[in-house]
């Protein structure tokens, strides 16, 4: 058996330190690096699908710290280069890939690299806040929705008051609106937000508006209303109980064309503070209020609009959608017979996507991408929904190749993840999920609890190290990684330790006993993990919820947790101000059981980051040389929490013989920055048998 030194020792992934150049493509020869520790290895390949290349010592890499470093090239062909390495020791052979050491290779685990594949450097690492229109800020009130101006599923909709509770989270509309993320770009640039991403915005009669009505127009109760349309459908829907009417103020040339405007100086106001802004593109399925469908016929009998696919079995519409035959039922995503999915066999909807597509992320709205709604359920074949995001890609990325496709996605998305559609998803199971597992046992609609889950950090490490294999390198580092969003229960409300929803347990459950140094450990590890830490609107504020309609709360403003809002601004600066926590490798450590530990490094920046989620103050033993920076080196405190509150800075750390020893408070965190030495001097310690 090998020293488990030795085998710790062991470290390689697909960053800019191990392979070289980045962004390589076609007929390139790329440098691949291996680290073992110094004299432990008798032989290292680079084993690919098509070829096994032995390795040998790099001269820039030989006994730095300990290690040695071994190197090899590899001619990129067309295809994705898979690899793994397969070592011989002087007692033992193992193979190292995405997961560690293991002893049998699987290529699912393999490391990936695609020739060409690049995603936009802003977003690998960068700060994303994710705002829900209509309860981030009501800027202008001129637009609000007034109640009973129109039905929204057979109910009258309803202007609510800022603080109001939430009922059933359909009809409830609050004011918040486009004027009132630009009145609040001062506070998210203040936070230290680099990519804004908004939920739906386009024309709909819902407050989520995940059931667009017109995908050309920014709703104007979201934008602008300079002219109240009147009743201007009413000769149409005269005497139909169906009709909603839901553009009765708002289906003015004037007032569709404003909003565009008025998104288009949202980013251009975003661009000028240095952030970007992404949109929410729902394009599996679309309303049942749009005139393409008209289920509430609405259109019917208006001047100038053709019959609905629901209306005339003859309307040009009527093969946007999945009709079964001979009848007016159509097929609704989950059934929902609001939210009729499209049928992308149809060329020219297909098209008029692609032109979507391409004119959001075009002058002169200037957006820096798309979020995708329910992505791979687009079709209903893998073949139309492949080929679908390839041309959704070359379309977006012609019109601003500076753009971001990222998806979201349950499940494997390795299919999607090869260079061609996606750039990368909403890291729910390679972030979201182990955390939450790990810190709280919670499921993350707050539906179960699995106590067993909390604290083993096995099973969390099993599950980052094989979920984070599906990624490329650069889909990695720009992933979405959130602790809530608008689908799921606010990560605070899952602290309380009390599975279920709102509509049985009440509102004030989400708040009650929810722990905020767990909270807070989730953020630490948020914002020093592999990806782009997204903040869900109001989590920094304290926002509790449970999941839809409760995590859909208004932003409290004026009633803030101070103590977090100050924290929140503190880990992010943190976070931008070291580079290798947006780009760098990361080399987990072995912990006792409840803890995690991991270094993010790149070249000699080195940040440490250490949790400790059990109930009693916990003393390490933590072997840093695997850091690679020597054994005796010291970290300075960039930040700590405990007790639910935080400090930044702190004592310096010193390792001793490769090893830091450090007590850590129950349920609480700390940030650990190397410091560099001026020169090299530690002999290596490390021996072989």
């Amino acid at each position: 058996m090998a020293d488990l030194n030795i085998l710790r020792g062991i470290f390689s992934d697909t960053t800019e330190e191990y392979v070289t150049p980045t962004g390589a493509t076609i007929g390139d020869s790329i440098n691949i690096k291996l680290r073992v520790v110094h004299n432990s290895v008798k032989k290292a390949e680079l084993v690919s699908k098509d070829c096994r290349v032995e390795m040998t010592l790099s001269r820039q890499g030989k006994n730095i710290n300990g290690f040695d470093y071994l190197e090899c090239s590899y001619t990129l062909k067309e295809k994705i280069l898979s690899y793994y390495f397969h070592i011989t020791l002087e007692d033992e052979e193992c193979i190292y890939d995405f997961r560690g050491i293991e002893k049998e290779p699987k290529w699912e685990f393999a490391f990936r690299i695609i020739p060409g594949f690049t995603v936009p450097d802003w977003a690998k690492g960068g700060v994303f806040y994710q705002i829900y229109t209509d309860r981030f800020y009501n800027g202008d009130k001129s637009n609000d929705v007034v109640s009973g101006e129109y039905k929204y599923i057979d109910s009258l909709v309803e202007k609510k008051e800022w603080n109001e509770d939430i009922e059933t989270g359909l009809k409830e509309f609050y004011g918040g609106d486009l004027k009132g993320v630009m009145d609040k770009m001062d506070y998210l640039a203040d936070l230290g937000v680099e990519v804004i991403y908004l939920n739906p915005i386009f024309v709909s009669p819902s407050n989520h508006k995940y059931d667009t009505a017109d995908y050309d127009y920014v709703d104007p109760h979201f934008g602008v209303i300079l002219k109240d349309g009147g009743d201007i459908l009413s000769s149409a829907t005269e005497g139909n109980d169906k009709a909603t009417k839901f553009i009765t103020r708002v289906a003015t040339k004037e007032n569709l064309e404003a909003s565009n405007e008025l998104f288009a100086r949202l980013v251009e106001k975003a661009h000028e503070r240095g952030m970007k802004v992404i949109l929410d593109g729902v394009f599996n399925h679309c309303g049942s209020f749009n005139k393409w469908m008209d289920a509430e016929r609405i259109y019917e009998n208006a001047d100038g609009y053709e019959k609905g696919a629901y209306v005339s079995k003859d309307s040009p519409y009527r093969d946007y959608f999945y009709f079964k035959e001979n009848s007016d039922e159509y097929e609704g995503w989950w059934d929902y017979n609001t939210l009729p999915k499209l049928n992308y066999s149809n060329k020219e909807l297909y098209d008029y996507i692609l032109k979507v597509a391409a004119k959001w992320v075009s002058e002169p709205y200037c957006a820096d991408g798309w979020r995708l709604d329910v992505a791979a359920d687009l079709g209903r074949d893998e073949e139309t929904n492949h080929k679908f995001w390839k041309d959704f890609r070359n379309a977006v990325k012609t019109a601003n190749p500076n753009a971001i496709i990222l998806a979201e996605h349950y499940g494997n998305p390795i299919e999607w993840l090869d260079g061609t559609q996606w750039d990368t998803v909403m890291n729910y199971d390679a972030f979201m999920e182990p955390v939450s597992w790990f810190l709280t046992g919670m499921e993350k609609h707050n539906d179960s609890l699995q106590p067993e889950l909390i604290n083993d950090q096995n099973t969390f490490w099993k599950s980052m190290r094989e979920c984070g294999a599906k990624f490329t390198n650069d889909g990695l580092l720009s992933a979405m990684n959130e602790l809530s969003n608008h689908d799921h229960s606010r990560f605070i409300t899952r602290t309380t330790g009390i599975a279920g929803r709102v509509f049985e347990l009440g509102k004030e459950a989400a708040s009650e006993n929810a722990n905020k140094a767990v909270f807070m450990e989730a953020v630490v590890m948020q914002m020093t993990w592999q990806g782009a830490p997204t903040i869900y609107y109001g989590d920094e504020a304290g926002l509790a919820g449970f999941t839809d309609p409760d995590n859909r709360r208004v932003y409290p403003w004026g009633n803030e947790d101070a103590e977090l809002l100050r924290f929140h601004k503190d880990i992010i600066k943190i976070h931008k101000e070291n580079e290798e926590l947006k780009t760098g490798s990361l080399i987990p450590l072995p912990t006792p059981m409840g803890t995690i530990a991991y270094g993010r490094k790149k070249d000699n920046n080195i940040t440490l980051t250490i949790v400790n989620n059990m109930d009693v103050a916990m003393e390490y033993k933590l072997p840093v040389w695997i850091l690679g920076e020597g054994q005796n080196i010291a970290f300075d405190t960039l930040l700590k929490t405990a007790g639910g509150k935080h400090t930044p800075g702190g004592k310096r750390q010193r390792a001793s013989k490769g090893v830091l020893e450090i007590i850590l408070e129950p349920k609480s965190a700390i940030v650990l920055k190397y410091i560099k030495r001026k020169k090299l001097s530690d002999v290596p310690f490390l021996r072989r048998k």
